[in-house]
């Protein structure tokens, strides 16, 4: 049974970058531990790859603007860290697959679980989303992302990604294959979403990591589809 380990649940969740980035890497980390098994390679290899990340994190002072920043190229590198140290024992599709389950699945049950109680709770699902929404664009991503907001009124909030700070950091690494296994790191929050339940859809038909020019984020109540 998955526990809400980031509050999500109680719907008074808020954003805290040292915290998030702590569970996520701490359960990326024991999830690689056991790929390290299944492929009856060295445990050591985990200490090479936090060695590596702690290089990759000095060498990455200059991409930091603000404070999300800091963090958020903390967890990047991890991930770009883990894959050069698999890379020449897996494979490139082996150890691109091993980086995406070890990053998406240890928690996925915990934020699908949490992401629903919210807004089974919430009086206004669509409302709490967006309300979610912008306090991680400004309190977990930071001035590393760019957003466009062409439309944030009560029947819609769509805001698009034009600068992702994680793919900058993972093409600086030589690592813009592993951009993909980001995006699909929302897919944990996004399923919780169902439309007939909680009024509302959410859209993102691209991803910049999956060659798009931007990532939209899309939240758009039933009713706006109706009179579309």
């Amino acid at each position: 049974m998955s526990t809400d380990q980031f509050g999500l649940a109680e719907g008074g969740y808020v954003p805290d970058p040292d915290r998030d980035t702590a569970l996520l890497l701490d359960a990326f980390y024991d999830h690689l531990a056991a790929i390290l098994r299944e492929h009856a390679l060295p445990g050591e290899l985990l200490t090479a790859m936090r060695a590596r990340q702690e290089e990759l994190e000095a060498a990455g002072q200059h991409l930091i603007v603000d404070e999300p920043a800091r963090y958020n190229l903390r967890l990047t590198v991890a991930l770009a860290a883990a894959y050069q140290v698999l890379l020449p024992r897996l494979g490139r599709e082996a150890a691109v697959a091993a980086v995406r389950e070890a990053f998406i699945e240890p928690l996925g049950d915990t934020m699908k679980e949490g992401t629903r109680a919210m807004l089974d709770a919430a009086p206004d699902p669509f409302q709490a989303m967006v309300a979610l929404s912008k306090s991680r664009e400004e309190q977990a991503f930071g001035k590393g992302f760019v957003f466009d907001r062409p439309v944030d009124d009560d029947q819609r909030y769509h805001v698009d990604v034009r600068r992702c700070f994680y793919h900058d950091v993972l093409v600086a690494n030589g690592a813009p294959e592993l951009t993909p296994a980001m995006c699909a790191f929302d897919a944990n929050w996004i399923e919780a979403i169902e439309p007939d339940r909680h009024g509302f859809r959410f859209d993102r038909r691209t991803t910049i990591g999956l060659g798009g020019t931007h990532c939209p984020f899309h939240f758009t109540r039933n009713r706006e589809a109706g009179q579309a």
